[in-house]
């Protein structure tokens, strides 16, 4: 594919990626905000370019891991024609509380 796969965000990824960003603006600076929206927007470019990048998650088959920073990891699906983002996953959370579709 010339311009890279299509990137499809689940609902339960959104639904994260939109508490990660509340969190931050109630606990952290703009310039950190900033920071994390810059990585996961280049995290996902080198995704869209070459999906098997990140390496598998020891969680599910098919399944792959990327990490934005220390604190968030990035869950991800290759399909024929496009990446499904699964999960965008805070690390301070427990671990037990990650959900991966199949």
């Amino acid at each position: 594919m010339g311009n890279g796969y299509k990137i499809l965000w689940t609902e339960h990824a959104l639904s994260e990626l939109q508490g990660i960003i509340e969190y931050l603006e109630e606990n952290w600076t703009e310039r950190e905000l900033r920071n994390f929206s810059h990585e996961l927007d280049h995290t996902i470019e080198l995704i869209s370019k070459n999906p098997l990048l990140f390496q598998d998650s020891a969680l599910k088959k098919d399944i792959r891991r990327a990490v934005i920073s220390k604190h968030t990891n990035l869950y991800y699906r290759l399909k024929p024609d496009s990446v499904e983002i699964l999960s965008l996953f805070s690390n301070r959370q427990n671990p037990e509380k990650l959900k991966l579709k199949d």
